[in-house]
This record gives structure tokens, sequence and C-alpha cells, in this order.
């Protein structure tokens, strides 16, 4: 059986500043395809992007030439980044795009010295997934967690 079909790969607790009353939201399928991706796919893509931080519009963005590709949205509260939501265009998903634009990220905060607050379940799969990660999480504010890993 794919792991794509275990139900608790899909499943998180949102923090009651989310605004779900039941502490769980809903997946749209682009967060779903995105998660089996990070989690099934470790390969690297097959061709080049930059990771730029556009701070005007708090996103990072994945850049091929002068294409967006990717992005993951973010706001800041002092050394704290908070990572909102993760996206790949449908043409570039099951290529590795979105695990080594997570993987660049996190590697730029942890050398910038900030904590992060994960509200992305994209993001937060990845990090359960490589917990070398788990140590940028801010412990006061994690943010999503994913309820098989509790």
């Amino acid at each position: 059986m794919s792991k794509s079909f275990e139900p608790a790969r899909y499943d998180f607790e949102f923090p009651d500043t989310a605004g779900y009353p039941d502490g769980t939201g809903t997946l749209t399928q682009d967060q779903k395809t995105l998660i089996d991706e990070v989690l099934d796919d470790e390969r690297k893509p097959d061709f080049n992007f930059s990771l730029v931080d556009d701070a005007e519009h708090n996103v990072y963005l994945a850049i091929v030439g002068d294409t967006e590709v990717a992005g993951v949205t973010y706001s800041v509260d002092a050394n704290r980044v908070a990572l909102i939501a993760a996206s790949v265009y449908p043409e570039f998903r099951h290529q590795g795009v979105a695990t080594e634009m997570i993987r660049r990220i996190l590697d730029l905060l942890k050398a910038q010295n900030r904590t992060i607050t994960v509200i992305c379940p994209i993001v937060r799969t990845f990090i359960d997934d490589h917990p070398e990660y788990e140590s940028l999480v801010d412990p006061n504010l994690p943010g999503v967690k994913n309820t098989a890993h509790r």
C-alpha cells in the first residue's frame, strides 16, 4: 500500500490562533500533493533555481531564470520567522522543488540564528522527516503539529 493513503499523513493540529474551533483545518489537494512530494521524493531538481527573499512581500521565492516556480510566505516578529504557506506551480511539482526550497530556507534561517513558527503543514512535514531542523522551531510558539508525530 502506498504511503499516500495513510490518513495521519494529512492530520494536523493547528494552534488556537489559527482560528479553527476544533484545532484542525482541512488541507487542500495542492497541500496534500506537496506533502506527498516532500515525503516521497528526495531527489533534487534537474534544473537550477535561485532562492530569493522578497522581504517587501514577505515571501521566499524559487526562481528559474526570470520565472517564479515556487514560494513560501512568511512573517517576521523580532528574531522569529513564521513560515505560513508553501506553494509550487503545478508544472514544477514532483521534481524535488518543494523539498529543496524548504531545505534552503531552513538552512538560511539557521545561518541567520533565527527561530521559526511553522504554520505551513508542508514545512512541518519536511521538519518531521528531517529532525535535524527541529532545533529551529520556537518551543514557545511551535505552530502546527502533525498528529502522527506527537
